[in-house]
């Protein structure tokens, strides 16, 4: 199948820059968004198409790809008589990059399986810089012959596009760069906390490391507005909360133990309470910085 026309459903910092990137590798782009000033903005700026509902966004797309925000989000976009499930053609697939549960996932595979569709659970990392830049990591559940027709259109704005496993797979895989990152920036922050504290000069400090074992992507992209002070620049506190939490239900039925993630999470929540919600995750750093 030749993918030409595609819609995008969710246009927030994520989904805007990845719509964009798809329009400007030629694919007829029609778009929706909740807040309809987004969607006449993302308009003017790469000359796509909107529409007022999902359904009518998703009507003619080859391939439909979803970016928000929750489960009932993902609910609200695919379901009733003006979601994407009751407009499309047949033989469509539908990507979702939401970070969501891998059981909604698995419904959503299913009732594709029992209708006329394809579904792949695709959540995405490398933060807003990512969609902007293009270079984004998606981890993707489904089957494999509709995973190889939408990977080329999803290199529009992924660089690394893997096919995980069956259905639930990708979430699950979030599920896991989640857990990672919350370890890291913990101790990021408390690395660089430990050595302001002990009066060095931190850009320095962290010039050498980054070049050695303690690398990470938080480290290289997040370490100077960190030593700033600044927050304000990355995935939101609320939104990492949203993700662990799914994190711990799965954890739940599985059987695994995530001790430090569950520490780390309850410094989310004093960032909450002290006004960081819409702070980056960074701001562990705001709990040890005085």
């Amino acid at each position: 199948m030749k993918t030409k026309n595609v819609a995008f459903i969710g246009l927030g910092v994520m989904g805007y820059n990845m719509a964009g990137h798809l329009k400007k590798n030629n694919f007829n782009t029609t778009v929706y968004n909740r807040t309809t000033s987004v969607a006449d903005k993302w308009v003017n700026e790469f000359s796509g198409l909107s529409k007022t509902t999902p359904g009518q966004a998703a009507k003619n797309a080859d391939i439909v790809f979803i970016c928000v925000g929750r489960d009932e989000d993902l609910i609200s976009v695919m379901e009733g008589a003006d979601g994407i499930i009751n407009n499309i053609k047949d033989n469509t697939i539908i990507v979702d990059h939401t970070t969501a549960s891998a059981d909604i996932a698995k419904k959503y595979y299913k009732q594709a399986e029992e209708g006329n569709f394809s579904f792949l659970d695709a959540p995405v990392s490398g933060g807003q810089a990512g969609a902007e830049n293009g270079i984004l990591s998606i981890m993707v559940g489904g089957n494999e012959s509709q995973f190889n027709i939408a990977k080329p259109v999803m290199s529009a704005y992924g660089k690394t596009i893997e096919l995980i496993g069956p259905a639930g797979s990708g979430q699950l895989a979030k599920m896991i760069n989640q857990i990672c990152i919350a370890g890291l920036v913990q101790g990021l922050s408390e690395a660089m906390a430990f050595g302001k504290k002990a009066n060095l000069d931190m850009e320095k400090v962290l010039q050498v490391i980054s070049k050695g074992a303690a690398q990470s992507w938080q480290m290289e992209n997040r370490y100077k507005t960190m030593l700033k002070g600044e927050y304000e620049f990355g995935f939101a506190v609320d939104w990492m909360r949203k993700d662990l939490s799914i994190c711990f239900s799965e954890a739940e039925k599985n059987g695994a133990l995530l001790p430090v993630t569950k520490i780390v999470d309850n410094y989310y929540e004093e960032v909450q309470k002290n006004g960081g919600s819409r702070y980056d995750t960074s701001s562990l750093m705001t709990l040890l910085d005085d």
